[in-house]
């Protein structure tokens, strides 16, 4: 049986910069996924069904419910606390 191990990353805080670009960076990662479902031939539905490829996901950002969005913004505050404890510096050029 597979048991996910994630890197603890609780003791990790992000700048006041990082937590402000987590919100572009979750737009994005909908987009990135939102381009990948439609090349995969999946629409707009008012409920998912994976048979018909019919998904409530595919609308811009801002119309996600809240709870959609939140599965976005916790992948990439985790990420970003992740590349921030292996070492990493994340820097604005």
């Amino acid at each position: 049986m597979y048991k996910p191990k994630p890197i603890d990353t609780s003791d990790i805080e992000l700048s006041r910069e990082l937590l402000e670009l987590t919100e572009k960076i979750s737009e994005n990662v909908h987009d990135v996924w939102s381009v990948g479902r439609i090349a995969e031939g999946w629409t707009y539905g008012a409920l998912r069904d994976d048979k018909r490829k019919e998904t409530p996901c595919l609308v811009p950002y801002n119309e996600l419910p809240d709870s959609e969005k939140e599965y976005d913004r916790k992948t990439v505050l985790e990420t970003l606390k992740l590349i921030t404890k292996l070492g990493y510096k994340i820097e604005k050029a």
